[in-house]
């Protein structure tokens, strides 16, 4: 089963002895393969598709091209929303974002081995896709961010539930950092499973088609994760250096303070020289102040909720960022008229109000059911 080449997500099935391995690729290699809403919707029917097919034993998913897995979603298509509904409820959004969320989670629940190819550049959207793989593999050229904070909003697709389970205070360093990660920093924080070569891909492809399947998708997951053990033996030395696990114990006390302006006030502190640390600080420094809280916030009212509640609550904040103005003023100067001068406002941690954050947390849909109730 093959899709066109032009199709922006393509699908196929190659034999695996009386089995069958499903492979999808995003396919828009010239928008870094960002995620549009029709990708969003042909995943989740393929995706589910092979779920209920006994003949699909495992999935790959992968990006066109070198250089990049995903770089997120269709943000451009977001924005032109924003500026037509203006304050009121924007109804693109809540569709976008729901049918997103619900791929997403999907994926973190998937009954069958599904292995995530994350070469290249992971951001966003991208993250979100990877980060509920059964198989995350991470190579020589990933390079993973949850930048939100640049463009007003926070990282969603599940952020709020992996950054709160990392170790230490990586996850509200990242998320108010924008720290972009190498492949052995994603393996430290959990993000990823195996570090294989780019050029390894072809060949793991080619194994999977020989494997002795079996009907059991327990076992199907294990004969994978022996699969990708036996590749990464080759690969393991070619790993970098982790700069967020050389700089932890200095991240966790940059990050040990209950008031935001505080970590903001010893990052700036800083005298080094080095240049990850240095971007790091230049990026919440210059992120969006509410962006910054709601980053704390998730964290800790997601810390102790369900994958499915957290998708939900994910929902109401994001679909409420697309209304209240800082998302679409971020994605105006970093992509629009690309001036790199956001008017934030508030324009400091400090001027944002409790109240103000709150409000992010109201249903947008008011009295009519939650369009994620039934995850």
């Amino acid at each position: 089963m093959k899709a066109t080449v032009d199709a922006p997500v393509l699908f196929e099935t190659r034999a695996a002895g009386e089995y069958q391995i499903g492979f999808a690729t995003l396919n828009v290699e010239k928008a870094l393969n960002a995620l549009s809403l029709d990708m969003i919707d042909l995943l989740y029917e393929q995706l589910l598709a092979w779920q209920q097919d006994d003949r699909v034993v495992c999935v790959m998913l992968q990006g066109a091209g070198e250089k990049a897995f995903c770089a997120g979603g269709d943000i451009r298509r977001l924005y032109d929303s924003m500026c037509e509904s203006g304050e009121g409820v924007n109804s693109y959004a809540v569709d976008f974002f729901s049918r997103e969320y619900r791929l997403d989670y999907l994926i973190h629940c998937y009954g069958k081995p599904l292995i995530c190819w994350g070469a290249g550049i992971v951001m966003g959207g991208g993250v979100g896709l990877m980060s509920g793989a059964s198989h995350r593999v991470v190579t020589e050229t990933t390079r993973l961010a949850m930048p939100e904070i640049n463009i007003g909003l926070y990282p969603d697709v599940g952020g709020s539930w992996f950054l709160a389970r990392m170790p230490g205070r990586l996850g509200k360093f990242l998320g108010l950092t924008a720290a972009s990660l190498n492949a052995a920093d994603t393996l430290f924080t959990g993000l990823a499973d195996r570090f294989l070569r780019n050029d390894e891909r072809s060949e793991l492809c080619d194994a999977l088609c020989v494997e002795e399947w079996t009907p059991d998708s327990e076992q199907n997951k294990e004969q994978v994760t022996q699969l990708l053990r036996r590749f990464e033996k080759s690969s393991i030395q070619g790993l970098p250096v982790s700069p967020l696990r050389q700089h932890y114990d200095l991240i966790n006390r940059l990050m040990d303070h209950s008031y935001l302006q505080q970590c903001l006030d010893d990052c700036l502190k800083l005298e080094t020289e080095d240049r990850w640390l240095q971007r790091c600080v230049k990026a919440f420094a210059n992120g969006c102040p509410i962006s910054a809280h709601l980053v704390v916030e998730q964290i800790e009212k997601c810390r102790h909720l369900s994958l499915k509640e957290v998708f939900q609550q994910e929902l109401i904040v994001s679909v409420q960022c697309a209304a209240k103005g800082e998302f679409r003023e971020g994605v105006r100067a970093l992509l629009i008229d690309k001036d790199n001068a956001p008017q934030w406002a508030p324009k400091s941690l400090d001027d944002v109000v409790h109240s103000t954050i709150a409000e992010f947390y109201q249903a947008p849909w008011g009295e009519s059911p939650h369009p994620l109730a039934d995850l």
